[in-house]
C-alpha cells in the first residue's frame, strides 16, 4: 500500500513537472515592434477610458437633440372624499325659475390630465447647445486621437528599453565568457611561473566584474521584459523575443520649419482646443440667448369624472405660450461675462500650446540630430576600441603591455559595442519622438 502510495506521488510530481515545462514553454514569444503597438493599443486602460469619454460626450449631443422634441406629460388621480357640502345652483328641465337642488352624494373623484409642449424658439439657445455638444464632441475624439498616439511611442520607447536591455545581457555574456577563457589562460602561466600572480588576481577580479555587470543587465532585462507585458496585458511571465529588425532604417528628414507646420496642421491636441472654443464661443451665445422670451405651441387633453356629480370628456386644448423672464434684463450680464472669460482662457491655452509645440519640436528635432552624430561617433569609437585591442594584444603577447592595458582595452572594446547598438535604436526612437511632437506618428 505504501509502494503504491510512493509511486502515486512520484508520478504526480513527475506529470506536474512536464506540464510546467509545457506551459514555460508556450510563455516564450515572438514580438515585433508592430505587434506590440497593436497590443498596447488593445488593451490600454487609458484608451479604454477614452473611448468611455467619447460614449459620454456622443449621449451628451444626443441629449441636446432631444431638446427639440416636445415634451410629453401625463397625471392621473383617483381621489377619495368625504361627506363634503355641495350646493350646485342649476337650472331645472322644465324650464321653471331658477331654484337650488341638493346634489348627489360626493365620494370620490378621478381625473387624468395629458399635456405636450412643442419648443418653437428659445432665444436659440437650444441650436447653440447643439453645437456646443458638436463642438465638444469632436474635441474629445482628438483628445484620444492624442493619447493613441501617446500609446504608440511609448510602447516603442518600452520596446526599445527592452531591445537595449537584452542586447546588454548578450554583449556582456560575450565579454564574460571572453573574460573567463582568459582566466583560465592566466592560471595555466600563472602555475608555470610565467605571469605574475597580481596579474592573474587582476584578470580573476574583471571576470568578476563582469559577472556582476551582467547580473545587473539580466535584471534590468527582467524587469523591462515584465514593464511590456504589463503594457501589452500578456502574462508577467511571458519571455518576449524582440525582433531586431524591427528597428528600421529612418527615413528621410525634413527642415524644421517643416515640421512645425504640420505639428500646428496636425496636433491632436492642438485640434482639440480649436473645437473647445468654438464650444466656448456657442456658449457665450448661448448666454446671451436667455434675454430674449421663449415661444412654444402647446396642447393638452383633460378627463374629469365626479359620481353624481359630473363628468368631462373630450377637453381638447391647443395654443401657443410665451414665457420670458423679465429678471434676465439685470441677472443675465453676469452669465455672459462668464462666458465670455471661459472662451478668453481657452484661447489663452491654444496660445500657450502653439508655443509649447514649437519648443517640443525644435526640441525633438535638435534630439535626432545628436542621435545621428552619436551613432556616427561610435561607430568610429568601436573601430578604434577593436583596433587598440588587438595592439594591446599584440603588444601583450611580445612582453610590451601590461595585464592592465589589456584588461582596460577589452573594457573599452565593450562599452564602445554597448554605445553603438544602444545608439542605433535610440536615433529610431528620436525619430518618432519627432514624428509625434509634428503629429504625424500615425496616418491620418
Amino acid at each position: 500500500m505504501k509502494h503504491s502510495m510512493l509511486w502515486s506521488v512520484i508520478a504526480a510530481f513527475a506529470l506536474s513537472i512536464i506540464s510546467n515545462n509545457a506551459v514555460w514553454a508556450q510563455e516564450k514569444r515572438k514580438l515585433t515592434l508592430q505587434e506590440a503597438i497593436d497590443l498596447s493599443i488593445k488593451n490600454s486602460k487609458q484608451l479604454k477610458n477614452n473611448q468611455a469619454k467619447i460614449e459620454e460626450a456622443t449621449a451628451a449631443l444626443k441629449e441636446a437633440v432631444e431638446r427639440k422634441l416636445p415634451d410629453v406629460s401625463a397625471t392621473g388621480s383617483y381621489l377619495r372624499l368625504n361627506s363634503p357640502n355641495v350646493d350646485l345652483k342649476v337650472k331645472p328641465s322644465n324650464g321653471g325659475g331658477s331654484s337650488s337642488e341638493p346634489a348627489g352624494k360626493v365620494s370620490q373623484a378621478t381625473y387624468g390630465m395629458l399635456n405636450a409642449t412643442l419648443p418653437i424658439y428659445s432665444g436659440l439657445r437650444i441650436k447653440y447647445g447643439i453645437e456646443s455638444a458638436k463642438y465638444l464632441q469632436q474635441a474629445v475624439k482628438l483628445d484620444a486621437d492624442n493619447e493613441k498616439e501617446s500609446v504608440i511611442l511609448n510602447t516603442i520607447d518600452a520596446y526599445n528599453n527592452l531591445y537595449k536591455s537584452k542586447a546588454a545581457v548578450d554583449l556582456v555574456n560575450e565579454s564574460l565568457q571572453q573574460a573567463r577563457q582568459r582566466v583560465k589562460q592566466f592560471a595555466n602561466l600563472e602555475q608555470n611561473g610565467l605571469l605574475a600572480r597580481n596579474d592573474f588576481l587582476k584578470a580573476e577580479l574583471q571576470a568578476s566584474n563582469t559577472e556582476l555587470s551582467l547580473l545587473d543587465a539580466e535584471n534590468n532585462w527582467k524587469l523591462a521584459n515584465i514593464n511590456m507585458n504589463l503594457m501589452l496585458g500578456l502574462p508577467d511571465n511571458t519571455e518576449l523575443d524582440i525582433d531586431s529588425t524591427s528597428f528600421g532604417q529612418v527615413a528621410s528628414v525634413k527642415s524644421i520649419e517643416e515640421y512645425i507646420q504640420l505639428g500646428l496642421q496636425n496636433r491632436k491636441d492642438l485640434s482639440a482646443l480649436s473645437y473647445r472654443k468654438k464650444a466656448a464661443g456657442t456658449g457665450v451665445k448661448a448666454a446671451q440667448g436667455e434675454k430674449y422670451p421663449s415661444l412654444a405651441l402647446t396642447g393638452g387633453y383633460a378627463a374629469v369624472y365626479v359620481p353624481n356629480l359630473l363628468t368631462v370628456t373630450n377637453a381638447v386644448n391647443i395654443g401657443l405660450g410665451v414665457q420670458y423672464s423679465l429678471s434676465s434684463l439685470w441677472k443675465n450680464n453676469a452669465k455672459v461675462q462668464q462666458a465670455k472669460a471661459r472662451e478668453k482662457q481657452v484661447e489663452a491655452n491654444e496660445e500657450s500650446l502653439t508655443d509649447a509645440i514649437r519648443l517640443q519640436i525644435n526640441q525633438a528635432y535638435q534630439n535626432y540630430l545628436v542621435s545621428q552624430k552619436k551613432i556616427d561617433v561610435y561607430a568610429t569609437a568601436v573601430r578604434q576600441a577593436t583596433e587598440n585591442y588587438k595592439i594591446v594584444k599584440n603588444k601583450y603577447d611580445n612582453g610590451l603591455a601590461t595585464v592592465t592595458d589589456l584588461l582596460e582595452a577589452d573594457v573599452a572594446q565593450l562599452q564602445a559595442k554597448l554605445n553603438y547598438a544602444f545608439a542605433q535604436s535610440d536615433a529610431v526612437v528620436a525619430y518618432d519622438k519627432l514624428l509625434q511632437t509634428a503629429g504625424i506618428l500615425t496616418p491620418q
